[in-house]
């Protein structure tokens, strides 16, 4: 059966990628988590399949806009599908039972919320200050840049499904500033797709994708991402931009809140004292090993 609501989340978070650049992860995997109640585990999975597919329709119309910048997406996948391959394969290793799991993609999860929502607000001020300095390094220079960011959003994409968004983009205005900013966008929509796919595939290998839910989303977003991608250079993001900003400073909030409360039980219990022996009533020291008194 196909819940409209789901159709529409996914329509909703199409629109805003192909228009923005970010939403994706930043908006979906929360979504899932806060209002549908899916465990963050199986929300990451199946968001970065869901944005492997809808980014792919977004990164043809780009592609044919020539709005995207191949070297420097070359240069980010370089860096960050290895990153990304070798994070699954020690989360695997690691095997975190189900409450250790959920805790950290929350905690990492608000993080790179948190770190997306300061991109965002801060981004002008940002390049404004170090814009000019970037101009002065060579090309060996920025592409060694360039796969140091890939590993970053590789690590964070694979634990989080954030990430490829707007930290993406505001780090590629610094680095390429001679780009404008549709084909920062294009490029940053054409690096998330082979990330997204390959993350995502881990994530499937680990049984953590509803595949039931990944359909109905992308019914909705995959017409949501080519209009969002057609009006990219025809609506102004300024407002938009802080308006998602605002957005994930209270959804981080609420990951963050929500998992201190799970985490304060735990720790009030760690810090319980045991209880002392009873006055008068004689502890007696047993060696390991012995057996007892008949």
């Amino acid at each position: 059966m196909i819940d409209p609501v789901y159709v529409a989340s996914g329509f909703g978070v199409g629109v805003l990628v192909g228009m923005t650049g970010v939403g994706g992860g930043s908006l979906m995997t929360p979504l899932l988590i806060l209002l549908f109640g899916i465990h963050p585990a199986t929300a990451v999975g199946t968001d970065l399949l869901y944005a492997a597919a809808t980014k792919t329709g977004g990164s043809f119309v780009h592609n044919w806009a020539r709005s995207i910048h191949w070297r420097a997406v070359l240069r980010l996948a370089a860096g960050s599908i290895p990153a990304s391959i070798v994070t699954l394969a020690f989360l695997a290793w690691l095997d975190l039972p189900t409450g250790a799991l959920r805790s950290l993609i929350n905690s990492v999860l608000s993080v790179a919320l948190l770190l997306t929502a300061l991109s965002l607000v801060f981004r002008k001020l940002m390049i404004d200050k170090l814009r000019a300095r970037m101009k002065h390094y060579d090309d060996a220079t920025i592409a060694r840049a360039t796969v140091l960011l890939g590993v970053v959003l590789g690590v964070l994409v694979s634990i989080s499904s954030v990430g490829a968004g707007a930290i993406g983009v505001t780090a590629l205005l610094l680095l390429y500033p001679q780009l404008p900013m549709a084909r920062i966008v294009g490029s940053d929509i054409a690096h998330a797709v082979p990330l997204t796919l390959v993350a995502g595939i881990g994530h499937w290998i680990m049984g953590s994708t509803d595949w039931q839910l990944l359909g109905v989303l992308l019914i909705g977003s995959l017409p949501g991402i080519l209009i969002g991608s057609y009006c990219a250079v025809r609506v102004p993001e300024t407002a938009l931009r802080l308006v998602l900003a605002a957005v994930l400073l209270v959804v981080a909030g609420k990951l963050g809140s929500e998992q201190w409360r799970a985490s304060t039980p735990n720790v009030a219990a760690a810090t319980v004292r045991a209880p002392a022996p009873a006055q008068g009533v004689p502890v007696v020291p047993v060696a390991i090993g012995a057996r007892p008194a008949k």
